[in-house]
């Protein structure tokens, strides 16, 4: 989905000035969260420079710098003579492919002294919908910025807006507790200065751990997808499992995964960990060298801390009798397959948790869908539901129960539902662990596919 525009403001905006201060990103020296974003994107879309920036309104600031020298030079420059200035003042994503031909660059000094030929921008935006800043993408040579090339700076744009929010989350929970140390000398007044902390964490939380999955129900035109989240833990916890669908070559793709861990450092995982396969996803057509991508990723990331990702992805396809769909594993709970006529059958396990060593070792599968059949994918949430107090879990035959006992051809709908209140239900009602499940049901006709980027 394009960038939504809002509202025009002026670059001295006092509410957008106020939000730009708020991040206490200005002024500070780069750091490894957003260089791996634009170092993404320039491998991805071969963009030689790619910037993260934060625009007060005196100068456009550079959080981040591919491509630019060694980092040691100036990091800014008056907002006045910055291309990001157009993003602010329009609040939309902007495409330039000839700065010099465009009557707003043409005589910015920028053209020629970074010799920048080409311009993408998209916003970086504050939980206001302010504009914080951008994403953009440069060229040394003018070029056309390609459908899939836009989606990919979109979706690192997101996960640089969500490294920012993280951060002001955490520090206003920081906040809000060292109020109530201070006045921990009234004992009531504590209390209730605590509990308010408390309910605040809890909120924001709750709003990181929505901001990193799917804004609405995923959708594929054609075809049913259903999903079910709830999440687990308690108070200011933030789990780990993710899941997306969206556009890839041809046709779409389907992600579900879960971080090890719980807190910022799982949310901050999660965000790269969901923003990695949809970037890698909308330009790979192999699709076990999405996950690959995402070990790599994952392992500079960890540098070492004892961590993982597990995740399955899967690819469809038009075919003359269905959808091609090839389904990859690296050490995710298997998912299943079921047949419009009631067959189930539960995909191979395959390959190794994400992250944990350089090289990734990836399970792969390739399966026709014809029309009514279903993919059902899930966390291990939903298998390891078990009452308080007892190791009974509702394990993966838990799952193939409920499929085996569905009417023939129910819709996608109808398995989501059935899963998920089997698993609540074996829990008795009990959600100590995030539980997510996908399902995505093939058409009765031929699926409409994505127009090529």
């Amino acid at each position: 989905m394009e960038d939504e525009p809002n509202p025009p403001r002026g670059i001295d905006d006092p509410r957008r000035v106020a939000a730009v201060t708020s991040t206490g990103l200005l002024d500070t020296p780069p750091e490894e969260a957003f260089d791996r974003l634009t170092r993404l994107a320039s491998d991805l879309i071969g963009a030689p420079m790619v910037f993260v920036t934060l625009v007060d309104d005196q100068v456009s600031y550079w959080k981040s710098t591919t491509g630019v020298g060694d980092g040691a030079g100036p990091r800014q420059n008056p907002a006045s003579e910055s291309f990001c200035q157009f993003v602010v003042t329009s609040g939309a994503e902007q495409v330039i492919p000839d700065t010099r031909a465009d009557a707003r660059t043409k005589l910015m000094a920028a053209v020629e002294t970074m010799n920048i030929k080409a311009w993408a921008g998209i916003p970086i935006r504050a939980a206001s919908g302010d504009v914080l800043g951008t994403f953009c993408a440069m060229d040394v040579r003018p070029r056309g910025w390609s459908h899939r090339q836009l989606e990919i700076l979109r979706t690192l744009a997101q996960a640089a807006g969500g490294e920012i929010a993280l951060r002001m989350a955490l520090q206003e929970a920081r906040v809000a507790s060292a109020a109530a140390e201070r006045h921990a000398a009234d004992a009531e007044r504590h209390a209730e200065r605590a509990e308010r902390s408390a309910a605040e964490a809890t909120e924001l939380a709750e709003t990181l751990q929505q901001s990193l999955l799917p804004a609405s129900n995923p959708r594929i035109p054609g075809m049913e997808v259903a999903a079910r989240y709830r999440p687990g833990g308690g108070g200011a916890e933030v789990l780990g499992d993710f899941y997306d669908v969206f556009p890839v070559p041809g046709g779409w793709g389907v992600v579900v995964g879960d971080v090890c861990g719980k807190g910022p450092w799982a949310a901050r995982t999660t965000a790269l960990a969901r923003s990695t396969v949809r970037a890698v996803g909308h330009s790979e057509e192999r699709t076990e060298a999405v996950l690959a991508a995402l070990n790599d990723v994952l392992h500079v990331w960890f540098a070492g801390r004892h961590s993982f990702v597990t995740a399955t992805y899967a690819t469809m396809t038009a075919a003359d009798e269905g959808l091609n769909t090839v389904v990859v594993n690296g050490g995710h709970p298997p998912a299943f397959l079921l047949r419009a006529d009631g067959e189930v059958r539960q995909f191979a396990d395959g390959g190794r948790a994400l992250g944990l060593r350089p090289e990734a070792s990836i399970g792969r599968e390739e399966e026709c869908l014809k029309p009514g059949d279903s993919l059902v994918f899930y966390t291990d949430g939903v298998t390891e539901s078990r009452p308080p107090g007892s190791t009974d879990q509702f394990g993966e035959d838990g799952i193939a129960r409920v499929l085996a006992s569905l009417p023939p051809a129910s819709s996608a709908e109808t398995v989501a539902e059935a899963v998920s209140r089997a698993a609540l239900e074996h829990g008795d009602h009990q959600v100590p662990d995030d539980t997510a499940i996908v399902v995505v049901r093939s058409p009765q006709s031929a699926l409409p596919i994505p127009e090529p980027a």
